[in-house]
């Protein structure tokens, strides 16, 4: 079973209409014996780096959320769920994320000549080997809708980026742990490919 994490702000429906898709059983809670007795746990996110941590404090999800992804057990973060998993965003100053990884989130440049926000297809580039990129072609397009980007600290987790003006960090992979800051339930069959892959993924 699939467990889509509703902490009351992220692109719930579009996930679950994705993984209905392509054969998963699927379930949105903010329940927490639900969230750690899945299979696989999905944190997706649209919105503000601070209304989403503060939603999650509010639910009583931080704890879960972070013990979920120490689990072992396969983790997505999908757009802002990708940058809630660091440790600040230059949104939100002075708010901490869930820290599970070293880096921070700033702003595109707005001074490149490009509209920010980043809406719409990119092709990514894969700098490595990763599971939730297996069997996707280098230079695929993937769909994007976002502000802010991810800086990690640890570049050996990042197995994708993207050029808008800057070099973007769009997706990451260490242990049981993925997440991608483009949307792979809007990204056609691509993004079908990485959700499936991600499905196919044991726990760890």
């Amino acid at each position: 079973m699939v467990v889509i994490i509703d902490y009351g702000a992220g692109n719930l429906q579009s996930v679950k209409k994705a993984i209905d898709f392509i054969g998963g059983e699927c379930e949105i809670s903010a329940d927490r014996d639900k969230i750690l007795s899945a299979s696989h746990v999905i944190l997706p996110g649209v919105g503000s780096f601070a209304d989403a941590m503060k939603s999650m404090q509010n639910r009583n999800l931080v704890e879960t959320v972070k013990e979920a992804a120490s689990s072992g057990k396969p983790f997505l973060g999908i757009c802002l769920g990708l940058q809630l998993l660091f440790e600040s965003s230059d949104e939100s100053p002075g708010v901490e994320g869930l820290g599970i990884f070293k880096g921070k989130i700033v702003e595109i440049p707005k001074d490149n000549g490009l509209k920010v926000p980043h809406i719409g297809w990119n092709s990514i580039s894969l700098p490595r080997e990763s599971r939730i990129f297996n069997g996707i072609n280098n230079n695929s397009y993937v769909y994007f809708v976002h502000s802010y980007y991810l800086q990690s600290e640890d570049k050996s987790i990042v197995c994708a980026t993207t050029d808008y003006g800057v070099n973007i960090e769009c997706a990451v992979e260490q242990g049981n742990i993925f997440a991608t800051q483009f949307h792979p339930e809007k990204s056609s069959a691509v993004g079908l490919k990485i959700l499936k892959n991600f499905l196919s993924a044991e726990e760890i």
